[in-house]
């Protein structure tokens, strides 16, 4: 089983994908599926989240067939 995960903007710029897929293992969390996804970097300043088009914190954990986005702060003007 897995997850989806969608990358956005500087985001995918920065790993250098949009999107990808990761086996699912019990525990997983947003933050351990963006450390893996960036050979253990840190995650950037205010990024944001959301699993099934819901905001997430880093801590969330995710389910089988889940679907995780990554993406900056939007901002306006």
């Amino acid at each position: 089983m897995s997850i989806q995960i969608k990358l956005f903007a500087s985001l995918a710029e920065s790993l250098q994908r949009r999107e990808a897929t990761l086996d699912f293992e019990q525990g997983m969390t947003v933050g351990s599926v963006w450390s893996n996804l960036s050979a253990g970097a840190d995650a950037p300043d205010e990024i944001m989240a959301a699993i099934n088009m819901a905001y997430c914190e880093m801590e969330t954990q995710l389910q089988d067939g889940d679907e995780l986005a990554f993406f900056p702060p939007v901002t306006g003007g």
